[in-house]
């Protein structure tokens, strides 16, 4: 074991937090010397540099910045047992500590989904969860969950690294949606090969704009899908601007069922090909690794994929 004591890894958490030895040893309640001098017999003891030291900062070398994280969710979880075991068993045996969670969740989600469907759940949890606080960030860029220190990521789509723990909270899809008086104004195709005539609303992610759309017959699922270019004027890295722009008139566009299901129970969104259904858009919950998963992480994504659940049951019910 190389890691002597608590201590140490609380110092290289406060080092990347403060960015000094100054902040993390006024934080710490030491002086900066001893805080140097538990920093240098860390380095020793493991036989690598942890951190780059100038007069005035300190910045964390790839070494220390991946002992950091796991240092970080190391100290949550112990903060988080040490919690649960003071709570202790009543007279009844009956264990008090299984639902008090407590500490920090780092949550990034995507924006519309977060705005029309997520706030309500994480409401609810955080009422019932009182010793739980959310560090929130929203937007549709995305984030490396492991290099931006996030605890829990929504995102849609099929997944790629192989270094997250996935859990799928709904199989969806996307679907071409207008509102009443855009197809009023400009016709409603009838067929996804005269979407270039109309005004599309599309994503730009990263450094790519949508330029093609897929879709599938409904009697046809395991056909190849027919790809459509699409153009408009206007294009969004937000997904609930795209959604305003639909609800405004001003165009077509393409989103999940999750985003759009409320405007479209409404009436002021319409499914503009009923016969037709878009690409595959699961929603996952994901993170970092199979470690160091607290309990107040794994009973939230519990109870997001329990309310979804019910949500879509009462949408179908």
């Amino acid at each position: 074991m190389n890691i002597e004591n608590t201590a140490e890894l609380r110092l290289l958490v406060e080092c990347a937090r403060g960015g000094s030895l100054t902040a993390a040893s006024r934080q710490m309640g030491i002086t900066p010397a001893a805080a140097s001098a538990m920093l240098k017999k860390l380095e020793t003891r493991l036989g690598v540099r942890l951190a780059e030291r100038s007069t005035r900062a300190l910045r964390l070398t790839g070494a220390g910045e991946r002992l950091r994280d796991y240092a970080q969710r190391a100290l949550e979880l112990l903060e988080e047992g040490v919690a649960l075991a003071s709570e202790g068993e009543d007279g009844g045996g009956q264990d008090r500590g299984a639902t008090a969670l407590r500490g920090r969740i780092r949550l990034s989600a995507p924006s519309d989904l977060t705005r029309r469907i997520v706030l309500p759940l994480l409401d609810d949890f955080l009422d019932r969860h009182p010793g739980v606080e959310l560090q929130l960030n929203v937007g549709d860029a995305l984030l490396d969950v492991v290099r931006d220190e996030v605890d829990l990521a929504l995102r849609y789509g099929e997944l790629a690294d192989s270094r997250l723990v996935a859990r799928k909270l709904h199989a969806g899809r996307r679907v071409l949606v207008a509102s009443p008086d855009y197809l009023r104004r400009h016709g409603r195709p009838s067929h996804p090969d005269e979407l270039l005539a109309h005004e599309c609303i599309r994503f730009k992610i990263g450094d790519r704009l949508e330029r093609t759309w897929a879709f599938w017959r409904r009697d046809a699922m395991q056909a190849a899908p027919m790809e459509v270019a699409v153009q408009g004027r206007r294009a969004a890295d937000d997904g609930g601007i795209a959604h305003q722009w639909a609800l405004e008139g001003r165009g077509l566009t393409y989103k999940s069922d999750l985003d759009i299901r409320d405007s479209l129970a409404s009436g002021a969104l319409v499914d503009v090909l009923p016969d037709w259904v878009g690409r595959p858009m699961p929603l996952h919950a994901l993170m970092p690794s199979q470690r160091f998963l607290p309990q107040r992480l794994k009973a939230l994504v519990e109870h997001l994929a329990e309310g979804l659940r019910r949500s879509a049951s009462a949408r179908t019910g």
